[in-house]
């Protein structure tokens, strides 16, 4: 007898469902930030790290030998990302990112970054 009556219900569900599904999934597709957005925010967040000097910044300078920064600061630069970008970088690919360049392409391709 539950078949009978749960059936259709179950039927008319999976109508229903299919076609918000694949919705979701088109909107979805392309979730990627615009590269000059992402230097931009990248080099604000660096700025306004207080052992960083402005005039230093650029996209190619290294935040250890340019910048003056050591690793656990390094690691406060990543997690300051990680929050401006609402997004999770693992800590292998956190010893990867030495430039602000590095950190804009990571960012910049990264489909949850928002």
């Amino acid at each position: 007898m539950f078949s009978r009556v749960a059936l259709p219900f179950a039927k008319q569900a999976v109508r229903l469902s299919a076609p918000r599904m694949m919705a979701v999934r088109a909107f979805s597709a392309q979730t990627f930030l615009d590269r000059s957005e992402v230097s931009e925010r990248v080099l604000n967040v660096i700025k306004n790290f207080q052992k960083v000097d402005a005039a230093k910044i650029s996209e190619g300078a290294k935040f250890v030998d340019d910048l003056g920064l050591d690793s656990l600061d390094v690691v406060e630069v990543v997690m300051a990302m990680e929050e401006e970008f609402v997004i999770e970088i693992p800590d292998n690919e956190a010893e990867r990112l030495l430039t602000p360049a590095q950190v804009i392409d990571y960012v910049a391709a990264h489909p949850m970054a928002k």
